[in-house]
């Protein structure tokens, strides 16, 4: 029991302070980003769609380690097997809900009278609102209000 205690403070312990790595209130670029050129487009939402976005594995994968773990914890002999492929197959499940990510496909109207449709996620628009989106070569880098 001591050592099921010792074991689970330490993957709270090092979730908490992973958590803390990241920069709050800041947008995320990567790191691909840096010393390239960019161009935006300004226009308004004409339209939104809500779409969730699938999980690309990691949250699946964490999910399933964190949960083989916590299941490897519960009983003894073949339960203590059992246990720990319940925990990961649900911590796999679990993992893979989590991550998977609510976004909104906007239409928007630019400036210059085409029409795009992009999706954005971690922003929330209102149809109306003016944005501004940033490309990078062929790929949108940000969408946001402007």
């Amino acid at each position: 029991m001591k050592k099921q205690t010792v074991i689970l403070s330490a993957v709270a312990a090092a979730m908490i302070g992973l958590s803390g790595c990241a920069t709050q209130g800041l947008p995320t670029v990567d790191s691909s980003a840096t010393q390239q050129v960019a161009t935006y487009d300004v226009g308004t939402v004409q339209s939104i769609r809500y779409v969730a976005i699938k999980d690309n594995g990691a949250g699946t994968l964490v999910g399933a380690a964190i949960g083989a773990v916590l299941g490897h914890m519960v009983g003894h002999g073949h339960g203590k097997e059992l246990a720990t492929l319940g925990g990961g197959l649900a911590g796999a499940y679990v993992g893979n809900q989590a991550a998977a990510a609510n976004a909104q496909e906007l239409t928007v109207r630019l400036s210059n009278g085409k029409r795009v449709v992009v999706i954005s996620k971690g922003v929330q628009f209102q149809v109306g609102q003016r944005v501004r989106i940033v490309r990078q070569g062929g790929h949108v880098v940000s969408v946001e209000p402007y």
